[in-house]
């Protein structure tokens, strides 16, 4: 019998039961794909993060219930806050080794800092689908990895009811929806929600790899490089989001909630 290490962590908040909760596996070594696909898939998160440290260097892989990813966000932050919090406190910051390149995580002001790649979007056409899917025409659509949605306010945002099949049809990794704060959001200068049901996730949470996009709207949009952001899903989470050239800066708090061991 295996047995290893297990720690739920929720992420992008403050508190526990909200922001996006991430499992956080350290591993001696890599397991075969096909078991780190089946502890993804039996932890049901929208994401399981697995460490393997090597001397100094920490490699870093993302799985959903279904896929590995190329990168995410919250279960960086995650992965971040085990090594720095629970297995090296001495440590000011831990830079992991994955599929998107050297990712830091980093003490900040009583937060944790992430540095990620931006993924700058180009603007793509309002498709009849998109609209049917999402069930409101949006104003405008952005396209990087995922397609972005644009609307009118965050009342719209909220108000969203997605058909998943329809969104699990479109040709896109996923589909985010933004608009920038108003309402109840006026505290916030954009909002945001995350749908991928392709991929083993609905509806995100809170999705650190979707500001990778929007950080670089929203700056170009309103003219700075700090933004605040929020993701209006059930959970909901926040974001201090930062754009320095090629790169976003995020910001959140993070929370223990589970610690144990998974064995198989």
């Amino acid at each position: 019998m295996t047995e290893i290490p297990l720690y739920q962590i929720d992420a992008f908040t403050r508190r526990p039961f909200a922001g996006n909760p991430a499992a956080v596996c350290p591993l001696s070594a890599w397991l075969p794909d096909e078991t780190l696909q089946a502890i993804a898939a039996e932890n049901n998160l929208s994401e399981t993060a697995f460490i393997v440290q090597k001397g100094d260097r920490h490699e870093l892989r993302w799985f959903t219930p279904s896929v590995e990813v190329d990168l995410c966000g919250h279960a960086t932050l995650a992965a971040g806050y085990v090594v720095l919090e629970l297995l090296s406190p001495s440590l000011p910051f831990v830079s992991f080794h994955t599929r998107s390149g050297e990712l830091v995580v980093r003490r900040a002001e009583g937060l944790l800092s992430i540095d990620l790649p931006a993924r700058p979007p180009a603007p793509a056409h309002v498709t009849d689908a998109l609209a049917e899917a999402l069930g409101k025409r949006p104003i405008a659509a952005h396209a990087a990895r995922d397609i972005v949605a644009v609307y009118e306010s965050a009342e719209d945002v909220r108000a969203l009811r997605p058909d998943m099949a329809k969104i699990a049809a479109l040709d896109t990794f996923a589909v985010g929806v933004t608009a920038k704060g108003t309402g109840i959001d006026a505290d916030v200068d954009f909002v945001s929600r995350f749908f991928a049901p392709a991929k083993g996730v609905p509806e995100d949470p809170v999705t650190g790899s979707l500001h990778c996009t929007l950080v670089p709207l929203w700056a170009s949009a309103l003219g700075r490089a700090r933004l605040r952001a929020r993701q209006v899903s059930a959970r909901g989470g926040e974001l201090d989001c930062t754009l320095a050239g090629d790169r976003v800066l995020l910001a959140g708090g993070a929370v223990l909630v589970i610690e144990g061991r998974m064995r198989f």
